[in-house]
């Protein structure tokens, strides 16, 4: 077969990619004109096809080397690139001067400035921040009260709360961050919320109640790893859809002015709640291994078009906070 490149293949919208892959223990490279991963068998070196054009991003964890030319391929294909630790987390600080955590942006000329010009106008005032810092809270809230009630997928495997009790903390929490006056009291907010999250879903599988949240480390539980691992899949999907729509990750709305990563962390909050924290607390019930909960967390993702719903919620928060008045 001839030899082709991204450039030869029929586009495909990034929110409608069906692909994430976090990739250990092999090199990627660029052989007969596709972008393939090589694992070692013994004496046999296995070639395994990345289906570039319809993916979002690729995690490379422990082990993980990349040619030059993969990049090239993966960056005329608009595939993100992140380097991170084992089981997917943490992410590795690199890249360049607007992005912190390990994302390796496709470069183009073409790239839309829009809505990047439409965040520009609301940015810089402090109020219109915290107005886009609580949108972003209340998009959340909607789709968190979406698929906790809703979700077949979670139903058929036993997470089934109770909708009073959500609503109500849904409902307190929508109240506290409309109220609030500074970030700060609305991290606070939230943090709260996260709290009776962790409550309601332990209680919906009969997880111990005791449950208390504790990032990265050896030897943590389960549910504190899928969490840990869910969450920076969720953030491959902020990066991916701040990338589309041209804005940098340095101008966050929550997360704070020192963290130049910090957009792509509001953005995966829109969905976080509503898709990782289940996922984990059931993968963690049925014993599932890294695997099997990064596949469930993907089909998760896939089936609530959870890329398309970031995307469209910051293009709404751009036009409404930075548009013609």
């Amino acid at each position: 077969m001839d030899n082709f490149s991204p450039s030869d293949l029929k586009s495909i919208l990034h929110s409608k990619r069906a692909n994430m892959y976090y990739l250990q223990h092999c090199r990627l490279l660029v052989k007969g004109g596709r972008v393939e991963y090589v694992t070692d068998e013994g004496k046999q070196s296995l070639y395994w096809n990345i289906p570039i054009a319809n993916t979002t991003c690729l995690l490379l964890g422990t082990g993980t080397s990349v040619t030059q030319a993969a990049m090239r391929e993966l960056a005329r294909a608009g595939v993100l690139v992140g380097f991170c630790g084992g089981g997917g987390t943490p992410l590795f600080s690199v890249n360049d001067v607007e992005v912190e955590i390990a994302w390796f942006n496709p470069q183009s000329e073409y790239r839309p400035c829009e809505y990047l010009q439409q965040w520009l106008k609301f940015w810089p005032d402090d109020s219109k921040r915290l107005q886009a810092a609580k949108a972003i809270q209340q998009f959340r809230i909607d789709f968190t009260l979406k698929h906790w009630l809703k979700n077949k997928s979670f139903i058929d495997n036993g997470f089934v709360v109770s909708e009073s009790e959500l609503t109500s903390a849904l409902s307190r929490f929508r109240q506290d961050a409309d109220t609030a006056v500074g970030t700060q009291q609305l991290m606070l907010a939230e943090a709260r919320l996260t709290k009776l999250l962790y409550k309601i879903a332990c209680n919906s599988l009969a997880h111990d109640e005791s449950f208390t949240r504790a990032k990265g480390g050896t030897g943590i539980d389960p549910a504190n790893r899928f969490l840990d691992h869910g969450n920076y899949l969720a953030y491959g999907l902020g990066a991916t859809a701040t990338w589309v729509l041209g804005l940098p990750h340095g101008f966050s709305v929550l997360h704070g002015k020192t963290r130049r990563g910090g957009l792509v962390f509001d953005a995966a909050d829109l969905i976080k709640d509503a898709l990782v924290l289940p996922q984990a607390f059931i993968s963690a019930m049925n014993g599932d291994d890294d695997q099997e909960f990064r596949q469930n967390c993907i089909t998760n993702f896939q089936q609530a078009e959870a890329l398309d719903y970031i995307i469209d919620c910051l293009k709404d928060i751009a036009g409404t906070h930075g548009g013609e008045s």
